[in-house]
């Protein structure tokens, strides 16, 4: 994925009005789900989340497979 479009991607998706969880799935397969739109930040192709519990995520453009986005009212 290229820096350009991971950082459109991941900016539209916080941007959402109301906020719909995401998620971002790494080359290693985790998956990464994003909870809340200002516990995210996205610049140069690079990201930081604060997950729930203080667990901090580090990743790049590089390392990501693909941003899941499930339509609304199917989360469990």
């Amino acid at each position: 994925m290229t820096a350009d479009h991971f950082e459109d991607t991941v900016t539209t998706l916080i941007e959402r009005i109301p906020f719909q969880m995401f998620k971002v799935e790494l080359n290693t397969g985790e998956q990464i789900e994003i909870d809340h739109s200002r516990a995210i930040i996205v610049r140069d192709g690079r990201a930081v989340f604060l997950g729930p519990g203080g667990t901090l995520h580090l990743f790049d453009h590089e390392s990501v497979n693909q941003v899941i986005v499930e339509p609304v009212g199917t989360s469990v």
